[in-house]
């Protein structure tokens, strides 16, 4: 996969077909490979006749990995998405975000809104701007000298995804740390590109997906019958939504 440097942060990426470009931004202890690749988004946006880019965020995957939560807030993660952007010579894309990737997307749309033609915001809801802070609850379970060692259902979960992706649990523990902070409403109520919101239905994680909307000038809502925060990533409802969304933003 080709690199490049972001100052001291190298970045992996993967950058494949022609056409509009599409961004797409993992979940936290995922990889580009495991959220995009595996579930068929990247053939899947090729043949709907765009380019596909997704990145290995810092801390995952083939990217550097830090030890500092300072280094992992959700504006450093973007202004890596952005740089990837100017590596490649590109004005403006459409952007698809999971979970922290929806994080991601989301200060991007609010922050960088001339980079962004559109956002779809995935696995994320109410949760964007407030809910639960599950940060040291999910930090624990990652610095825990075992998954049998966790006994917090949520914390379990995202133990036994890190290390199913051979994740580096200490990197994982400082982006959890950094990476939650909540958008304000405010910032959320300045969003002016189109956006589409989009969660399972199952997802106790997210939070509610209306709400977030609501707050979204003329944000789109798509909801994914069935799916919990893990299962929704490859299901055909929120591709083939994402790809009516695409095709239909301006």
């Amino acid at each position: 996969m080709p690199r490049f440097s972001h100052g001291p942060v190298e970045i992996d990426y993967l950058d494949e077909g022609e056409g509009a470009p599409t961004v797409l931004v993992h979940g936290f202890a995922s990889t580009k490979e495991i959220n995009w690749v595996f579930p068929g988004w990247i053939t899947t946006l090729r043949r709907d006749g765009r380019r596909a880019i997704a990145l290995d965020n810092r801390g995952h995957g083939q990217s550097s990995k830090l030890y500092r939560p300072e280094d992992y807030t959700i504006a450093a993660m973007a202004s890596d998405v952005h740089a990837l952007l100017d590596h490649l010579g590109i004005a403006r894309t459409d952007v698809i975000g999971y979970s922290m990737g929806a994080r991601i997307s989301a200060f991007l749309a609010a922050h960088e809104p001339a980079l962004v033609r559109s956002a779809v915001l995935a696995g994320v809801g109410l949760s964007l701007v407030g809910g639960r802070d599950l940060r040291e609850t999910i930090a624990a379970a990652l610095e825990a000298p075992s998954l049998d060692a966790v006994a917090d259902p949520t914390g379990r979960t995202f133990r036994a995804f890190a290390d199913q992706t051979r994740s580096d649990l200490r990197a994982l523990a400082a982006c959890i740390r950094g990476s939650s902070e909540r958008m304000s409403r405010a910032d959320a109520a300045a969003i002016t590109v189109p956006v589409l919101v989009a969660a399972g239905t199952a997802d106790d994680v997210a939070g509610p997906v209306r709400p977030l909307a609501e707050l979204i000038p003329g944000a789109q809502v798509l909801e994914i019958p069935g799916r919990d925060h893990m299962r929704s990533v490859g299901d055909r409802v929120f591709k083939e939504g994402t790809l009516a969304f695409l095709a239909a933003r301006p």
